[in-house]
């Protein structure tokens, strides 16, 4: 897909103020089944994955399975399919890269250092997204401005430069307490973690309880400084 910075300048005042809602059916409808929404099953992801079956029951989301994910995670992703009697895609790591990160380096070498933790990202999540997102014309995150500090420029609607697509972030002028009353109005299932005092939840060995007056994502890579705490996912929309 290819795209003018003009066209990307069109779309996003065509969409401006538009209610996350109306942006997902937007989006749906024009996309077709070359839409997705990518969950990690966190409170944004599961907010978003109730208003998009209510716009298409068989719309397309997609969970990248680490393989050191939280059991409660599992949890709630068995919780969610129940709930809606629908199926997750799910893409796991490359089995030889894995098995060659763990023999090279061990299997906590991510606590070593920024180079060794983006590397263990790159393996476990980067390139399985550009395998779930071949092909995509748009794609659907729960990012929000007030998350975290390398998010508050967010727009809702950008383009994402390493995966040639759009990349929609409907919430991205949320609130923490938009999400979670809007969790409540609706019933929503969450991950257990939330009640211990995870507010995003990651990786089991990546992710703790974050401590009171700390940001909500403290407890994600806690050793590291908090300016530059992505995984790689989610680069930084530019224009075309």
């Amino acid at each position: 897909m290819s795209l003018s910075q003009e066209d990307l300048r069109e779309l996003q005042l065509e969409h401006l103020g538009k209610s996350p809602e109306l942006l997902l059916s937007s989006f749906q409808d024009m996309c077709g089944d070359d839409f997705v929404l990518a969950s990690s099953l966190g409170p944004e992801d599961q907010v978003l994955t109730h208003m998009l079956l209510a716009i298409n029951p068989k719309a397309r989301i997609f969970i990248l399975d680490t393989g050191r994910l939280h059991q409660e995670t599992y949890d709630v992703m068995a919780m969610t399919m129940a709930r809606y009697k629908m199926t997750y895609e799910v893409y796991f790591p490359d089995t030889e890269a894995v098995e060659a990160l763990l023999r090279t380096k061990g299997p906590n070498s991510f606590y070593e250092s920024v180079d060794n933790r983006k590397d263990c990202c790159r393996i476990r999540k980067v390139e399985p997204l550009g395998r779930a997102l071949k092909g995509v014309q748009a794609w659907v995150t729960g990012q929000r401005r007030e998350q975290s500090m390398t998010r508050t420029a967010l727009d809702e609607i950008e383009w994402d430069t390493a995966h040639h697509c759009l990349k929609l972030n409907p919430l991205a002028n949320w609130t923490a307490e938009d999400v979670w009353a809007y969790i409540r109005e609706h019933d929503i299932p969450v991950n257990y973690l939330h009640k211990k005092g995870f507010p995003s939840i990651g990786c089991a060995p990546c992710t703790r309880a974050v401590k009171p007056g700390e940001d909500q994502r403290a407890g994600r890579w806690w050793w590291e400084k908090p300016d530059g705490k992505e995984c790689g996912l989610h680069v930084k929309g530019v224009t075309p």
